[in-house]
């Protein structure tokens, strides 16, 4: 059995644990990972690359892919659906969404696009990924992963007074406004971006299922566990945070998961789950929701309907999709 998978964020904390376990473990598979900055320079990268090189029969390849410019991401899809078809790449068997941006320290960062960074990073780019390349997956189908988070329920957090939610006025997730609880606030928009990714899964099962040619791709949200160890507790954050992390939450990882919160773990494990449900579970006809590897219920907001509408139809008018650049035409009808 083969096919490609496609990684978005692979030099992240649990993207390099990820990248590792899908070449270790499923090496029948066409790894594309793709990473902001392909340059030997960046020491994440250097580390994706020494993982790769440690597998001498892997079939895979590190590709620079700016998730804050739309641009370049069409641009994505089209070199990767041309390879699918002149064969230089076998059909698509997973895309696994796991790239992301937060800031925690500044006001609302825009992208060339003129959208807030996090959700253009984290959602939109993601949308018209996967939106372009449908059409590139085999006849078996297979799997689209996104990356939820436990922040996606609307419940009050340490980290933030705000909850996240999907505003009434929806140019509001695109065009966030400044505020002087930099932490509060971009926190907020960390858990809002959850929270739409968990919501656009739905409506894309759907019309996946009503298409007979996708029916068989499934969309799965998995919330992989606050993960203790992670390099993003000291990437725009404030001092208060990273030193959280060195003074507490790493050494009492194993006390904290026992006692506190089970979903507490390192990126290792969250890693090698995000592959065994994007890759290693792809054909087992489950859709929706997940904590960890176990079906789970996400928070009811996410399920009403209209909201479900009305971030399918704005996640796609903002990636930049129409009737013209995807497959999925249902969508359209």
């Amino acid at each position: 059995m083969s096919g490609t998978v496609i990684l978005t964020g692979a030099n992240s904390s649990a993207g390099l644990f990820a990248s590792e376990h899908l070449l270790k473990t499923y090496p029948q598979y066409t790894a594309v990972f793709t990473v902001r900055s392909a340059a030997d320079t960046d020491v994440n990268t250097k580390s994706l690359r020494a993982i790769i090189s440690k597998y001498s029969k892997a079939k895979a390849s590190v590709h620079e892919l700016d998730l804050a410019n739309l641009t370049t991401v069409h641009q994505f899809t089209t070199t990767i659906s041309d390879g699918i078809a002149g064969g230089q790449y076998p059909p698509i068997k997973s895309i696994i969404c796991n790239a992301y941006y937060w800031n925690l320290v500044d006001d609302p960062k825009l992208t060339v696009d003129g959208y807030d960074m996090s959700i253009q990073v984290g959602h939109i780019s993601h949308v018209a990924l996967v939106l372009r390349l449908l059409d590139r997956f085999g006849p078996d189908g297979g799997r689209i992963e996104l990356i939820s988070s436990e922040v996606h329920y609307l419940k009050k957090s340490p980290m933030s007074p705000y909850l996240p939610e999907i505003p009434n006025d929806i140019d509001l997730l695109i065009h966030p406004r400044p505020d002087t609880d930099k932490q509060g606030r971009g926190f907020q928009r960390y858990g809002t971006l959850k929270l739409v990714i968990t919501t656009w899964m739905y409506p894309l099962n759907e019309y996946l299922q009503k298409d007979p040619k996708f029916s068989n791709i499934t969309a799965v949200a998995i919330n992989p566990g606050n993960l203790g160890d992670s390099r993003a507790f000291q990437t725009n954050t404030p001092n208060s945070i990273k030193f959280m992390q060195k003074f507490v939450m790493k050494p009492l990882m194993p006390l904290i998961r026992r006692f506190a919160d089970p979903t507490f773990r390192p990126s290792s494990e969250a890693g090698a789950d995000i592959i065994e449900l994007g890759v290693g579970k792809a054909y087992d006809g489950e859709r929706g929701y997940y904590t960890l590897l176990k079906k789970d219920e996400p928070d009811p907001s996410v399920l009403d309907k209209e909201k479900q509408n009305i971030i399918w139809t704005k996640s796609i008018e903002w990636a930049k999709i129409n009737k013209d650049n995807t497959a999925l035409k249902v969508a359209f009808e």
